[in-house]
């Protein structure tokens, strides 16, 4: 729980266990700008949600779907005068990628990303909401809920009536690839800007001007959302929130408590009691 008239509950799957879903209720939260690893499917029950994804801003009503890809940066609060409420699914891409596949007729559909954010579609919408409330009950088997998966993946394919890939890279996104590699394998240490910047070949100023430019936020809260990403997988996987927040950089259990719930809501100790049961 983040206040007292904010909730957030999160369900790991049973039987998946790249696939998470979160039930949510908001009326004085706003979660920081920040990106998944995982694609984000939802749907907006109550109230209206507000976000910033994309280079521009969305006000999603009852009954809209959105969806996030992996590493794509948005942020998130109530609309209006009512209570939010909304459900979302977290799927890994690497549980993804096959149904893509299969739902394009294509063996190479690796990376398919979405160009929709916020959409009213009845069809994607009914799937999602099947795949959150298999979740949710922890009914049927895993067979059930790849099926739901699967039928999410088709309505989104069908929607958009062809494969996207992102295309061959160019040489600035390889470069502030190189810049993303080298933060993932130092996020326990004390980076610079410096660092970071000579590991992509760029120029300081260069590289700043890329990186806010591809991923919508600065050097420095990209390396706080990957810490945060790594710490959440540590506190699935059962380790102490005081020893995850040493491991990946924190200053102290404090500090990590406040980054992480800007993101999820609640406290790394109550988001792993959430999803351990």
């Amino acid at each position: 729980m983040a206040t007292r008239s904010s909730r957030f509950h999160y369900v790991k799957s049973r039987f998946i266990p790249e696939l998470t879903v979160l039930h949510a209720q908001m009326s004085d939260f706003s979660y920081d700008r920040h990106a998944h690893e995982e694609y984000a499917f939802g749907v907006t029950l109550c109230g209206r949600q507000d976000f910033f994804s994309g280079g521009e801003f969305h006000r999603s009503p009852p009954g809209h779907v959105i969806q996030f890809n992996p590493e794509e940066v948005h942020d998130g609060h109530p609309g209006g005068e009512s209570p939010l409420g909304y459900v979302m699914a977290y799927v890994s891409p690497a549980s993804l990628e096959a149904l893509f596949a299969a739902a394009l007729g294509n063996e190479r559909a690796g990376g398919y990303r979405n160009s929709e954010t916020l959409m009213s579609d009845p069809v994607l919408r009914a799937a999602i909401l099947e795949l959150v409330q298999l979740v949710t009950r922890g009914v049927g088997n895993r067979l059930d809920q790849e099926h739901a998966l699967y039928r999410v993946a088709t309505a989104l394919v069908q929607r958009a009536g062809q494969c996207q890939p992102g295309g061959p890279a160019r040489r600035a996104d390889a470069l502030l690839l190189r810049a993303k590699d080298y933060i993932l394998a130092h996020l326990a240490d004390d980076v610079s800007l410096d660092d970071i910047s000579q590991a992509a070949h760029l120029s300081k100023y260069h590289f700043l001007r890329l990186f806010r430019q591809q991923f919508g936020i600065t050097p420095h809260q990209y390396v706080l959302n990957c810490r945060i990403n790594a710490a959440r997988s540590a506190l699935e996987a059962g380790a102490v929130p005081s020893d995850v927040a040493i491991r990946f950089g924190f200053a102290d259990l404090s500090h990590f408590n406040r980054r992480f719930k800007r993101i999820y809501g609640m406290t790394p100790h109550q988001y792993q009691r959430s999803v351990i049961n």
